[in-house]
C-alpha cells in the first residue's frame, strides 16, 4: 500500500492520504515473549473448563495457580485470544462503526436439514512460539465442518477464502450465521454472501448459545487434539488439526445422532431432499410392486 520508492510522493504525503503516521511504517512488531505465550495456553485451557471466567476472576485463578500477574495483563491477552465469557454483558466494545449488523434469524427456526444453516466462529491455536487463529464453516444440521484455514492474524482475508471453498465444495446454504466480529461484519465477506443470495444471520452481543454447536466444536478440537500434542510449528499444527477435522467428520460418532458420524447425517438428510440428485436416482431405480420402502427417501409430507 505505501511505496517507498514511489518516485512523486513522499512517506510523510502517502501517510497523510492513507490517513496513518509515518512512524507506522517503520515500526516493527514484537511477537508475545515467552512467558506470555505460557500464561496464554494455561489461561485457554482454563476458560474451556470455566467459560464465565472474565478477566478478573482469571485473574484471580492465575495466581492460585502461582502466576502473579495483574488483571491488565490478563485482559489484553484475553482480547488477543479472542476469549469471551458466555454471561450477558454491558456493550463495552462495539463492532466496527462502518460496519452493517444483520438481525439474528435462527430465534424459533426448526433446522431440518443439511444447507439449511451454515455458521462459522474463530479460535486461538497454540503453539511452541506463538499462536494462530483457526476459523471454520459448520453445517448446523450435521455439524459437518465444510472447511478451515489457519492464520497469524485476525485479518478477515482467510475466512473469506474458508467460506469460499465451502461454497465451491458444498453448494449455497439458505442462512448463514455468524457472530458480529469484524471480520464477519467486513464488506468484503458479507458481499460473497450476497453474491450468492444467502441470508446474513448474526448473534446478539455476548449470546453465546446463538452459535452453540460450534462452540463445542472447539471445546472438542481442543481436548482431543491441540492439547495431547503441542504443536511444535504452524505446519505441524495444520497437519494434526486436518486430521483431526477428517475424524470428526468421517469416523468420530457423535451421540445426538445416535452414534452416527457428521459426514454420514449430512449424506442422510441429502437423500431425504426431493430436489438431490441422490434421492432421483433412488426413486428411479426403487424397484415396483415390493412390500418393502426404503425410509426417508421420498419427501416427507
Amino acid at each position: 500500500m505505501v511505496d517507498s520508492s514511489h518516485p512523486y510522493l513522499s512517506l510523510t504525503t502517502q501517510g497523510r492520504l492513507l490517513s496513518i503516521s509515518r512512524s507506522s511504517w517503520y515500526y516493527n512488531p514484537k511477537g508475545e515473549p515467552p512467558f506470555n505465550l505460557k500464561l496464554m495456553r494455561v489461561m485457554d485451557e482454563q476458560f474451556l473448563a470455566t467459560p464465565y471466567y472474565g478477566s478478573r476472576q482469571m485473574a484471580r485463578w492465575l495466581k492460585r495457580q502461582g502466576y502473579s500477574i495483574g488483571r491488565h495483563r490478563v485482559r489484553r491477552l484475553m482480547r488477543v485470544m479472542g476469549l469471551r465469557t458466555i454471561y450477558q454483558k454491558p456493550r463495552t466494545s462495539q463492532p466496527h462503526p462502518h460496519h452493517q449488523i444483520y438481525p439474528y434469524l435462527l430465534q424459533n427456526l426448526t433446522i431440518q436439514k443439511a444447507n439449511q444453516v451454515w455458521c462459522t466462529d474463530i479460535t486461538y491455536i497454540p503453539i511452541k512460539r506463538g499462536f494462530l487463529y483457526l476459523v471454520a464453516i459448520m453445517d448446523w444440521h450435521s455439524r459437518k465442518v465444510l472447511s478451515w484455514r489457519l492464520s497469524n492474524t485476525l485479518e478477515k482475508h482467510f475466512c473469506i477464502e474458508a467460506l469460499k471453498e465451502a461454497l465451491t465444495l458444498y453448494g449455497v446454504p439458505d442462512i448463514f450465521n455468524t457472530d458480529q466480529g469484524s471480520q464477519f461484519t467486513s464488506y468484503e465477506f458479507t458481499a460473497v454472501l450476497k453474491d450468492h443470495e444467502i441470508n446474513i444471520s448474526m448473534d446478539g452481543k455476548g449470546r453465546w448459545m446463538d452459535n452453540v454447536f460450534i462452540e463445542r466444536l472447539w471445546r472438542s478440537l481442543k481436548y482431543e487434539c491441540v492439547y495431547l500434542h503441542a504443536f511444535e510449528s504452524g505446519s505441524q499444527a495444520r497437519t494434526h488439526i486436518g486430521a483431526w477435522f477428517s475424524h470428526y467428520n468421517h469416523t468420530r460418532p457423535y451421540s445426538t445422532f445416535d452414534g452416527k458420524t457428521p459426514d454420514e447425517m449430512s449424506h442422510l438428510s441429502h437423500l431425504q431432499s426431493p430436489d438431490s440428485e441422490e434421492a432421483k436416482h433412488a426413486a428411479e431405480h426403487q424397484p415396483m410392486n415390493c412390500s418393502l420402502t426404503l425410509p426417508q427417501i421420498c419427501p416427507r409430507k
